[in-house]
């Protein structure tokens, strides 16, 4: 079964995305392809329909937005949950994103066959999930992993324990995961504490991008979960379940 993770930019005239590919086979996901800086939204659908065979797609990103401001209520909801484990979320709405590209992703992937929240097995799916509150569960973290923000040096070490977490999972009872040498660059500690500018920021999307298609299989797997929200108004999935 394959399943794609995309870390998408918000803005993907500004800014690139990241997409990893995975075959799940029973208690082991294996991913050996990422394609890094990716710009635009074609270039993330033409490789969907490259792929072929895909069963389920997990994107970091809001695919359901019909707020006009302030918070979706999903977001509200996860926040009320994780914010003392410093994983709220940033706000989604129609005014800071007037025609958002996620939503444009989203519509794109159901009219090819990619439902909301699909029961695995009954057909191809989509869902919207968020990497902090993920790593909490999935890693038995007491709070949010630090790789996003601060000095180059701060990032650096930050992406390097993100990356030693997801090599850890080659040894889970819950989902084994294999990395392939094509996916494996963007966890060599030497390439991350290389990194600078752009270039680091496109490994942390590489990595996220990861984390999105472990998440996704996952939901293919129907570990335990939670859904914060709903496929109308917006909605975010987060796996309940410790996988190391």
């Amino acid at each position: 079964m394959k399943i794609i993770g995309i870390d998408l930019a918000w803005k993907s005239k500004k800014n690139t995305s990241a997409l990893a590919i995975g075959e799940l086979n029973g208690d082991m996901f294996r991913i050996d392809i990422v394609h890094e800086a990716l710009a635009g939204l074609d270039a993330i659908v033409n490789v969907v329909e490259q792929e072929g065979d895909v069963q389920g797609v997990a994107i970091d990103a809001p695919l359901v937005i019909i707020n006009r401001s302030r918070q979706r209520s999903c977001e509200r909801e996860l926040s009320k949950v994780y914010g003392d484990r410093r994983a709220s979320c940033h706000a989604s709405n129609l005014s800071l994103y007037p025609e958002p590209t996620s939503c444009t992703l989203s519509r794109r992937l159901q009219k090819k066959g990619f439902k909301h929240l699909m029961p695995p097995g009954r057909g191809q799916w989509q869902l919207e999930c968020y990497p902090h509150p993920a790593i909490i569960e999935i890693f038995g973290l007491s709070e949010r992993l630090a790789y996003k923000k601060g000095k180059v040096a701060e990032k650096r070490q930050g992406q390097a324990n993100l990356a030693k977490h997801i090599k850890s999972l080659e040894e889970s009872q819950t989902l084994r995961l294999k990395i392939g040498s094509g996916a494996g660059q963007f966890l060599s500690e030497e390439r991350i504490f290389t990194n600078k500018g752009m270039k680091l920021q496109e490994n942390e999307d590489a990595l996220d991008s990861i984390l999105c298609a472990y998440i996704g299989a996952l939901y293919a797997r129907s570990v335990p979960y939670q859904v914060f929200g709903s496929i109308e108004t917006g909605y975010i999935y987060v796996p309940q379940q410790k996988c190391i």
